[in-house]
């Protein structure tokens, strides 16, 4: 395990190296991707300096007591020793799950995508319900959300998008995306009933040119009036735009705007990203299925998440995770759920390592 963090530390020593060249500033790609590389392999080198720090602590403390006759150096060393002995472990364990292998996705903004499913206008509010839990989630980890679009219903919310811009986003959202199951007594309900109502949520990593590019060529365009609620423009110009990727036949519609360029470059990002996340998708089912256990991330239709209202109870049905403190995580307290999925599957990687 030693010899592989030797050669982290000696890449990482390159890529110093070479944002030191002040001519990588005019190389803006070879530039973000070399920042990037070395981030990513910064905390593993500051750990494996720590361990290294410890173990030479320890051969100190150790030879002291060989060669020490001085009674109140030897016990001093005696002290260190053990207290230093005591941190291996725990540091071996530490080294190992940074050594697993990382997810190249894991840095990325994302689009996220709510829509209600079964359920009717129950359905509708709950989307209301996930998206405001996710706000109060993502200021706790100083992420930032943006509106994209918004379709509403007679109660509540039937489609929500938008953009959450911050460090490695994708990281902690990207166990969100499925099928969250909700029940609860609506307030429309005079009989006191449960009733079980559906949404689903997509969270997909937004793409760059050297990730994935939109042929243009493959997409027809379609412009057209808008409709509902939205001022003098509706029904008087064609603001609104649809966009089709003909490979695929993904189709995005767009009205929120006045103009229609606006509408057009809202559609087209929210297809360019939907696109690329099919390919991740694919790419993570592989995986997923390789290692048995392991959560993925791009089965859409999975029931992943229910939350019982009545019980106070969130049961996440991947891992069999079920925690009675709903009332804390719909008020966006995700933190426990997260850091239960991400053990999870770094316990599933640490096994295939030794298998």
């Amino acid at each position: 395990m030693l010899d592989k963090f030797d050669k982290v530390v000696d890449r990482y020593n390159r890529l110093t190296e070479k944002l030191a060249d002040p001519t990588i500033y005019d190389r803006q790609k070879e530039f973000k991707q070399v920042s990037e590389e070395r981030s990513g392999l910064e905390d593993i080198v500051k750990a494996f300096n720590e361990y290294k720090s410890i173990v030479k602590d320890i051969e100190d403390s150790k030879e002291i007591l060989k060669t020490e006759k001085d009674e109140d150096m030897r016990e001093m060393a005696k002290e260190e020793l053990a207290e230093k002995e005591l941190l291996i472990p725990e540091f071996e364990q530490r080294l190992r799950l940074l050594l697993l292998p990382k997810d190249p996705l894991d840095a990325k903004n994302v689009m996220m995508e709510i829509r209600a499913g079964a359920g009717g206008d129950e359905a509708s509010i709950f989307v209301g319900d996930v998206y405001r839990m996710y706000q109060n989630y993502f200021r706790d980890l100083g992420f930032k959300a943006d509106l994209i679009s918004l379709s509403e219903g007679d109660e509540g919310i039937k489609e929500i998008i938008f953009s959450v811009t911050g460090d490695k986003v994708y990281s902690k959202l990207k166990y969100e995306s499925g099928v969250h199951r909700v029940q609860r007594v609506p307030k429309t309900e005079s009989q006191g009933r449960v009733h079980t109502s559906t949404i689903t949520v997509a969270v997909m990593p937004e793409t760059e040119d050297i990730d994935f590019k939109l042929d243009l060529n493959e997409v027809r365009i379609d412009v057209y009036r808008a409709s509902g609620a939205g001022g003098q423009h509706v029904n008087t110009t064609d603001s609104a735009v649809r966009v089709t990727h003909i490979p695929t036949g993904m189709v995005v519609a767009n009205q929120d705007q006045k103009s229609q360029l606006k509408n057009k470059e809202k559609a087209l990002k929210i297809l360019t990203n939907r696109i690329y996340d099919k390919m991740v998708q694919e790419k993570n089912a592989v995986e997923a299925a390789e290692r048995k256990g392991l959560v993925g991330t791009g089965d859409r239709s999975e029931r992943i998440r229910t939350y019982n209202f009545p019980q106070g109870r969130l049961s996440d049905h991947r891992i069999g995770l079920t925690l009675y403190s709903l009332d804390k995580i719909i008020e966006g307290d995700l933190g426990d759920v997260t850091n239960a999925l991400i053990a999870h599957n770094q316990a599933k990687l640490l096994e295939g390592q030794e298998d």
